[in-house]
């Protein structure tokens, strides 16, 4: 009997531990994480749900100090994910450029059912605002006529 206690003691003692980590976890869970990013992330940009008009023209670099200006399809203006109130539209670009410094670059999305007038007027007040770069937002994936 103290044979086998002893046979069992040298069979754990021969044994090294194991000095590999197993990384196919850590990898399957970043694939994972990837994959939701990278469906989530076009997601984050649009707070206001707008149908944009088509358009062949080419992507623009994306600005990091850019501010979005939505107006959707009822007329209602949104600066980034923020309802302006009615008239309030020319405050609310005062307060934008209050920073100092070049103006941000602005972003406009509008829903392709809007008066022309509509969209023209918005972008006069910005216009007027002293915000001179304005980007037009549209959908790209349209072939050709």
């Amino acid at each position: 009997m103290a044979m086998g206690l002893h046979a069992k003691r040298r069979g754990r003692r021969g044994r090294a531990p194991m000095a590999e980590i197993n990384v196919t976890p850590l990898v399957d869970v970043m694939l994972v994480l990837l994959i939701i990013f990278m469906v989530t992330a076009p997601l984050l940009t649009a707070g206001v749900p707008i149908e944009l008009p088509d358009s062949r023209a080419n992507a623009i670099d994306q600005d990091p100090k850019q501010v979005t200006i939505s107006i959707d399809r009822k007329g209602y203006i949104f600066i980034d994910k923020e309802q302006v109130p009615i008239g309030g539209f020319p405050d609310a670009l005062a307060r934008l450029g209050q920073g100092g410094g070049e103006p941000p670059v602005v972003t406009l999305r509008a829903d392709k059912s809007l008066d022309y007038g509509r969209v023209m007027a918005v972008m006069g007040e910005l216009n007027r605002g002293g915000f001179n770069s304005i980007s037009l937002v549209t959908n790209s994936s349209v072939s050709a006529p």
